[in-house]
Parts: C-alpha cells; structure tokens; sequence
C-alpha cells in the first residue's frame, strides 16, 4: 500500500468535520497533532494511505508506538485515538447549538441523524469492532427472537491490567454514565473520552444527557442519563420520564432497566435510561387477553403474549398511562403468591418486586407502555435467582437478564464463538475440545437431529438450538410461567390490581 503523509491527510477531515476550525489553522493543529505522536518533523510522519479519518489516526498511533511517545497497550492506543479524534468533533457547546437547532427547525429525527453521524465518525460510536458480532435471529413461538455474540468489546489487556493495578484509586468521573466523562482522557483501568459529546436537556427541573452506546446492540442505541450520579429507581417519575423522552424523540423507544440486582442491568449506580430506532419481538408481540379497568377507562389493558410477565397499557392520554403504571408498581411492590414461589419482600423489609418499563409511540401517535414484573429472590435450588436463567442453560447465558434481553435481544459472551464450533465438531463426530458444561446440551442434540445433521446444516442448527435456549432463558426471567396454574395465577394479580 502507497504512503501518504499522515498528518496533512487527517486534517483534511478535521476541517471538513469540525467548523470551528479553518483553513487557517492547519500549522496550529499540525503542531499539535505532532506533539502528541512524538514527531519532530510532519514530513517524517508517515503510513498507509487511507481514506477513512480512523484508519489515519491509527497510522499516526502506530507512529507514535514506534517513535516511543505511548506504550503499546490498547488503553494506550484508545486514549491517543480518541485525542486524535476529538480535533474532528466540534466543542459540546456548539454540538447542543446544533442538535436543537435542527430538532426545532426540522425534526427530532434531523437531529439525532446529526448526532449519530457524528458519533460515527469520530469513532465514539465503534462501528469497526460492532461490525464483528455475530447476529441472527431465530423464529419462535414468540416472534423471531435477536441473537448476538459480543465479540465488540476487546479482550482486557494483561499488560493495561498490571499497569492500573499500580495505580493510586480513582474516584473522578464517578462512573462511566457521569456528564463528567464529556473530555475526559482516560486511564489505563478507564476509557477514553476526549471525543465523546454529549446533549443535554431538561426534564422534570433536572439536567439529563443524551448520549449513543459505544458498543451499540441495535440501531442508533442511545443512553439517557441523569445528570447526577444517583442510583436507579423506578418510580412514578420513571413512567413520567420515559414519555418525555420519547416525547422529544417520537422515533425512539425508552426503557429503563430494573433498580434491584440480579434481575437489573450492570449499572445500578447512575439513573440512566437506554433507547434508539429498532422494533424488538417484544413491540412486535400481540396481547393475548385484555381485561376492562374501570378506574381507567382510556387506557387499553392486558397481558403480551411473551415468555417474561409483560402487562402492555396503551392510549393517548399520557397521564392515565402514568397513573395507571404508577398503580401497578405499588401493588407488584405488595404483591406475593406462594404458589408460585412469587414474594414480594422478606421479614426484615427487604424489597424482591420491581418492574422493567418500555415507551414507545405507535404509528396513529398513541403510546404503549410495557410494563415486565421482575422478582429477584434466591433459593437454595436457584442460588443465583429463582427467576434468573436456571443452570442448566447457564452454558449459554448465565448473566442478568436486562433491559436489552427482556425485549428479545440476546447478549451473549464471546466466548460462545469459538465453543459453539466445538459442539458443531462434536456433533459431527468430529475431533473436538467441547466445553464440559455443553455436553449435556450436545448429547440432546444428537438425540434429536441423529443423522440429519451434516456439515452443510449443523451450523443453522446449533444456531436455531441457540435461540430456543434462549427462549427458556427469557421464560425462566418470567414470574407468572407460560402455565394454566402460571397464567391463571397471573390473571388473580390483575384482578387485584384493577378491582381496588
């Protein structure tokens, strides 16, 4: 591949992305951008041609491993490509100029195609590594159900690893939701931020931000986060918050994930909700029956047909959506049905009920508003949650079953990449290294396909297998089962609620 002087090539796009900057400036930036590689001469600063401003600044990494000016762990890389690209993104104030400005004289979806766009190409969104999971969906009784293996977010270094562990604790930015990560460098046990922006608007009197996912798991995944680090807690204010923000982005869902451990999501620290522009399964479920509330007649109510325990409300009138959300949550707070293992809190006060929500607009400007019943005891039989993926289907997924994953998407580990190969390997009676806790799934099935499996058709049918696993998984989360006791006994609590 021919060489390109590096630095001249990339402010090409600092220019053509960043306003702020003019032709002016080049000597001005070409000093800086120096600086940080470790040159002494730009005319010395060179790589392989490239037409994409990432692949440039990984040229000018490179140069600066050799040259000495990093190290060569990935923090390293990350925090001097995010240096980089942050000449290529405009200050946040004049981000938020622009985003309201077009949200006002457009629309919201001008704006976040602003804001994507440019999340894209200053490479806070990493579209490169996203590009790398593995996705496919499989049919199923409930709708075709999203499986993804997250092979996006690289592996931890073990040089990085012993590095930081050396280092002094750090306590700023609080975690990596806070308005305060907008600029920041990073560490060697932390991202790096120098290119992140983030949007912010009021709601409620509070400041929030609004943010896209580095490592999206669907179009145009987005974060909504408090602009104060305080825990998660679903409450009235969340339903009221969640139609807000899909108020202000009618072409995005909202949802937030459970406030109690196990069966809430991995950041339980920082109010935050998650969105973006993509229809699950779960959207896309019929409601099976309705049920007539009387204190709320504008409000449409009843049961998704869904592995989980999903009660769907839909209308216009966002303040009976509230209220009637509002009510529910208090009586699943309360609610306990020993003949379904169902407790909603121990002797001692502590809290086992919460509720996972999603909002979203329909077509003719209604609003649906999933509401999932979430219990998170343990038990002897099910240490890790009697409604948490059981153990024998912890070979495919053993982590907490989130926001993301209620709706039909499956996040599952890397490392099911190279482990489903070794059962395909095995299945074909193959030599094989299969993990010990696939065995037993393995066995099944050769039980079930025998001879029908070849090497043309035993990759669609481990993956087909992959995805039914996964449906078990989701109906394991669910605390009414897909029962005639589970579902009667789901229809008592209704007739609870609404006959208060």
């Amino acid at each position: 591949m021919a060489e390109t002087n590096l630095i001249p090539a990339f402010l090409n796009w600092v220019l053509k992305y960043n306003s702020q900057y003019q032709d002016l400036d080049r000597v001005y930036l070409q000093n800086h951008i120096l600086t940080l590689v470790g040159g002494t001469d730009p005319q010395q600063v060179v790589g392989d041609a490239a037409d994409e401003p990432i692949a440039l600044a990984n040229g000018l990494v490179d140069f600066a491993i050799k040259r000495g000016a990093i190290g060569t762990t990935l923090p390293e890389r990350d925090i001097l490509v995010a240096q980089l690209m942050d000449f290529l993104t405009p200050l946040p104030s004049a981000v938020n100029q622009r985003f309201w400005q077009l949200h006002e004289q457009q629309s919201a979806t001008a704006a976040t195609q602003y804001f994507y766009q440019l999340s894209t190409i200053n490479d806070y969104v990493k579209t490169a590594q996203i590009a790398k999971n593995i996705k496919y969906t499989v049919a199923t009784e409930y709708g075709d159900l999203e499986i993804t293996i997250n092979l996006s977010k690289p592996e931890k270094d073990p040089k990085a690893i012993a590095a930081a562990a050396k280092m002094a604790p750090a306590t700023y930015p609080a975690c990596q939701l806070c308005l305060e990560n907008e600029g920041y460098l990073g560490r060697l046990d932390y991202p790096a931020r120098s290119n992140h922006r983030v949007i912010r608007f009021d709601m409620a009197g509070k400041t929030w931000g609004f943010q896209y996912s580095p490592y999206a798991y669907f179009n145009e995944h987005c974060i909504f986060l408090d602009g104060k680090h305080e825990p998660m807690h679903i409450s009235r204010q969340t339903f009221a918050n969640l139609f807000s923000i899909i108020s202000l982005f009618p072409h995005y869902f909202a949802g937030s994930n459970a406030d109690l451990p196990i069966v809430g999501g991995s950041m339980l620290s920082h109010e935050h909700y998650q969105g973006g522009r993509h229809s699950f399964a779960m959207a896309q479920a019929p409601v099976e029956r309705s049920f007539i509330w009387p204190e709320f007649p504008d409000v449409d109510f009843g049961v998704v047909k869904w592995p989980m325990s999903v009660l769907r409300l839909s209308g216009k009138n966002q303040a009976s959506l509230i209220n009637a959300a509002s009510a529910i949550l208090a009586a699943w707070r309360q609610y306990s049905d020993p003949s379904q293992e169902i407790k909603a809190h121990d002797a001692d006060g502590t809290q086992h009920h919460t509720i996972t929500p999603i909002a979203r607009q329909t077509k003719d400007g209604a609003y649906q508003l999933d509401l999932v019943l979430r219990d998170n005891q343990t038990s002897a039989q099910y240490p890790d949650g009697i409604f948490h993926p059981h153990q024998d289907v912890q070979h495919i997924k053993r982590e907490n079953i989130g926001l993301i994953e209620v709706m039909g998407l499956a996040i599952l580990p890397a490392r099911l990449l190279t482990e489903l190969q070794e059962v395909q390997r095995y299945l074909l009676g193959q030599t094989n290294e299969i993990a010990a806790y696939h065995q037993a799934w393995a066995d099944e099935l050769q039980a079930k396909y025998g001879d029908d499996l070849t090497a043309d058709n035993v990759e669609q049918i481990v993956r087909t297998e992959v995805g039914r696993v996964f449906a078990r998984v989701l109906a394991d989360a669910g605390v009414f089962k897909r029962t005639t006791s589970g579902q009667a006994a789901f229809d008592q609590f209704i007739q609870s609620v609404i006959s208060q």
